[in-house]
């Protein structure tokens, strides 16, 4: 953070796209990982890498775990398995596709909080954009990976209502360096058992720590940097770009290519997510 705020002449809105493109390239080298390890192994490098770095980085105090555990606990669970899921859900379907279903996530949460009948308008896209993705009409994807993007849409939604609990009690990123070292020791079991003698790899250890500076470290303290000049609404309307960033990353990095019909849903849920944004109450 030091770095960062040493280097003013770097515009906010170009740090968030700067972390919207490092998490999506994490999570292209992630899928790459897949090739040699199960991805719930890789998830717990992510996780597990990411909690060194930020328990380094923040060096949270020991009062800050014994007076708000309960909360660090199911943050960390929802953070772990957001994580599980996704990897487990892009395993089957596109990086894009899967990030534009778990963004129904975020987009729930904006809509949830806000009583406008413009929301309605936001709510019919994203539904639009989302039955695009179904398999009425040809288009061909894998139901499990379809519902595990699903699932990792919820967790995403506790994820960020338990962030925005941590985060009004401990200070800076103290909370989300806890979390993720609870998330670690959530993921420990699965990730040793399917990642097996590959975790000792060098290689392997070597890109896992790669995709946990991309995808957690790196666009998180962007991102609160970002925040520090940015309108909260603005931060929505720009974060709801991560589904074209990760169909774009997915096609450069991993050859991805998507029907016309899966980029207008992706384009739809975009939208909705940035309208959602746009017009939420400041509350």
């Amino acid at each position: 953070m030091k770095l960062l705020r040493s280097i003013p002449t770097i515009p906010p809105t170009s740090l968030l796209f700067l972390a919207i493109g490092s998490t999506q390239l994490g999570s292209a080298i992630a899928k790459r990982l897949f090739e040699v390890m199960n991805p719930a192994g890789v998830a717990l490098l992510r996780v597990g890498f990411a909690a060194i770095v930020l328990l380094l980085l923040w060096k949270p105090q020991k009062q800050d775990w014994q007076s708000h555990w309960r909360s660090l606990v199911l943050f960390g669970l929802a953070l772990s398995l957001m994580n599980l899921t996704f990897y487990l859900a892009v395993e089957r379907i596109p990086l894009g596709i899967g990030v534009t279903i778990e963004f129904i996530g975020p987009l729930g949460v904006a809509i949830a909080n806000s009583r406008k009948l413009l929301d309605g308008l936001w709510v019919v896209l994203a539904a639009i954009g989302i039955g695009l993705l179904t398999p009425i009409g040809g288009l061909v994807l894998d139901p499990i990976g379809i519902a595990l993007a699903f699932l990792a849409g919820g967790f995403w939604a506790a994820y960020i209502l338990l962030s925005a609990r941590v985060g009004r009690a401990l200070p800076g990123g103290a909370g989300l360096a806890l979390a993720m070292a609870v998330g670690t020791v959530v993921l420990l079991p699965i990730g040793i058992w399917s990642g097996g003698s590959d975790l000792l790899n060098p290689i392997v250890l070597l890109v896992g720590f790669g995709v946990a500076l991309l995808s957690s470290a790196i666009p998180y303290s962007f991102e609160l940097e970002a925040l520090r000049f940015l309108p909260v609404q603005l931060f929505g309307v720009l974060l709801s770009l991560e589904p074209v960033a990760a169909a774009l990353i997915g096609f450069i990095v991993l050859g991805e290519t998507l029907s016309l019909r899966a980029m207008i849903a992706i384009l739809l849920v975009s939208i909705a997510a940035a309208g959602a944004s746009r017009f939420a109450t400041r509350a």
